[in-house]
């Protein structure tokens, strides 16, 4: 039910009961009375966000008019009409499921409108994010670690779900999209005074540069009681529904679930896995390969023809019983190879600043990919790589000939690839090719992938809601993807990727984990919080023969 006096909107669900002045969500909480916000009026309700994270406010603003309209006992309207910009919240009531349903939209004369923003502040300051950034964080709002940041889905926010707990008493509230059609959209922490606020961003596909407006996406908000599994169990049974993935289940390998121990950048050596034998079971045991091809590590694809000797590896590692599971790529090829003339107007170019995105190294240092053409086809040395938006069918299937040609010259004796990069998916300034965006195209590509030869066992980097539909492993980074740094530690204390996806695709370690030091036992400690396999990286005969401390804790865990 809602109901409307004097720009106050009151909604009561058969669940929760909130209020909103003028737009701003100023008072939620549960039916006992338990409360979760606790705004101010004066609080902003819609921000409209141009690139270079210029925001302009619709409620707060000089010469500003905000008006309510009640359309029926189910819905109301917040018409702002700004100096700046024009907005609208809609906000009603979904008596089924008893979610508040939130839908913003902005529009302006000025050009170049990014997103529409849906902050959230007067958050409990009981309350923790558990939130799918990274494989799962469970950090109170106001941690350090979340100041200011934006979370890109599905890159870094993984799944369109945010649940904010009480960690005593496993009560909460949670916000969802329940988005089929690949909008892009951001989840942003740390914002306000406070640094305690959170802000919901439903942006306009690229290029932005004439457009005018944003929104599209409903966000809805519900609370919950125990624990936050009870919030993550309806998102995964919506997920499950809305991409029949039901189906997908039944397309995983039979041997995908038995693996207990995974070695990541594993040695393409014959000593290694004899010395991995005497330690683990092969036959439960999957080797991530980076080194196989007949070409440099990152260089030449999409050339992905096996080196002689690695044949005759892989044979040797077959015949013990190992699965191998050789790295290849998902959208990086080498511009100076043939294939690049068919595809090199489809890069991915960024949306703010329309920039190539790529890969570059100058020996250690990343130096990001060239903006020249005459240097784009002869700096081969330097591992350039350009990434070509998926939504191209002809990439597809060139990516997917390659592949079937190099399971050939493997004489089939693998069923498992690895695709790299298949979490370098965004919002691009090219959003849409084949009127499909990244996120949809990569999808695809997977899929592609996973049934060739009447399926194969995928694995990519990095693991979201996209991604995890056609993949069977997904080798996840730690927070923020760069390493060790003060504050990791307080990542972790939650399994949300590995309850939501895990019945398809289950997390690997990336890296980070190998010597018996502090940070070792961090990362290790970490992706146990996340439920990963046990997972070994670039390990040798020697280190085998002789493990250390921490080695040895994870051939115990894969043996339990």
């Amino acid at each position: 039910m809602i109901q409307v006096k004097d720009g106050i909107i009151t909604v009561k669900t058969a669940t929760q009961t909130a209020v909103f002045d003028n737009g701003t969500l100023v008072f939620l909480a549960d039916k006992s009375g338990r409360e979760y916000i606790k705004n101010k009026s004066a609080e902003e309700a819609l921000l409209i966000v141009y690139r270079g994270s210029d925001t302009v406010p619709l409620k707060n603003t000089a010469k500003g008019i905000v008006s309510v309209r009640q359309l029926s006992d189910t819905r109301a309207d917040v018409i702002f009409e700004a100096w700046d910009g024009d907005g609208v919240l809609s906000i009603s009531e979904d008596r089924e499921t008893g979610d508040i349903l939130l839908e913003p939209e902005v529009t302006s004369a000025r050009r170049g409108v990014l997103a529409a923003r849906l902050p959230l502040g007067g958050l409990d300051e009981k309350l923790n994010i558990i939130a799918p950034l990274f494989q799962g964080v469970n950090l109170p709002a106001g941690d350090e670690l979340l100041r200011n940041q934006k979370f890109i889905w599905p890159s870094a926010w993984e799944a369109g779900l945010v649940i904010l707990q009480d960690n005593d008493t496993g009560s909460g509230f949670w916000v969802h999209t329940r988005d089929t059609q690949y909008r892009a959209k951001s989840f942003c922490t740390g914002q306000g005074e406070s640094g305690q606020d959170i802000a919901f961003d439903a942006e306009s596909y690229g290029p932005i540069d004439q457009n005018g407006s944003a929104g599209g996406l409903v966000w809805r908000i519900n609370v919950f009681k125990g624990g936050w599994e009870t919030p993550a169990a309806v998102y995964r049974d919506w997920l499950w529904e809305a991409y029949n993935l039901k189906k997908e289940e039944q397309r995983r390998l039979d041997w995908t679930k038995d693996i207990t121990l995974a070695v990541s950048w594993a040695n393409s050596d014959k000593d290694t896995v004899a010395a991995l034998a005497k330690r683990a079971d092969p036959k439960k045991t999957l080797l991530h390969l980076p080194h196989w091809r007949k070409y440099s590590y990152d260089q030449n694809y999409p050339d992905f023809t096996p080196d002689d000797n690695f044949l005759d590896f892989l044979s040797y590692a077959r015949s013990l019983g190992f699965h191998c599971m050789p790295h290849a790529n998902s959208i990086d090829m080498d511009p100076t190879m043939p294939e690049y003339r068919f595809v090199q107007d489809y890069k991915y170019r960024e949306i703010e600043t329309g920039r190539l995105l790529g890969w570059g190294m100058n020996g250690s240092t990343v130096i990001g990919v060239p903006s020249s053409n005459a240097a784009l086809t002869r700096n081969r040395k330097n591992n350039v790589m350009i990434k070509v938006h998926p939504g191209l069918s002809l990439w597809r299937c060139v990516l997917a000939g390659a592949i079937d040609d190099s399971l050939t010259k493997m004489n089939n004796m693998t069923d498992a690839i690895f695709l790299d990069v298949t979490l370098c998916i965004y919002n691009l300034e090219n959003a849409l090719v084949d009127n499909m965006t990244s996120f949809e195209g990569m999808s695809r590509l997977i899929e592609g992938i996973e049934t060739l030869r009447g399926g194969l066992a995928v694995g990519g980097e990095g693991l979201n809601e996209i991604t995890m539909q056609h993949e069977s492993f997904g080798q996840a980074h730690l927070f923020r993807n760069c390493g060790i740094f003060p504050g990791l530690e307080r990542c972790g204390k939650v399994s949300l990727n590995t309850f939501l996806f895990g019945r398809l695709a289950r997390i690997i370690a990336y890296t980070g984990i190998g010597r018996d030091n502090e940070e070792s036992w961090i990362c290790e400690r970490l992706y146990e919080e996340h439920g990963a396999i046990p997972t070994l990286t670039g390990i040798s005969a020697a280190e085998l023969e002789k493990p250390n401390r921490l080695t040895k804790h994870i051939l115990e865990l894969a043996a339990q």
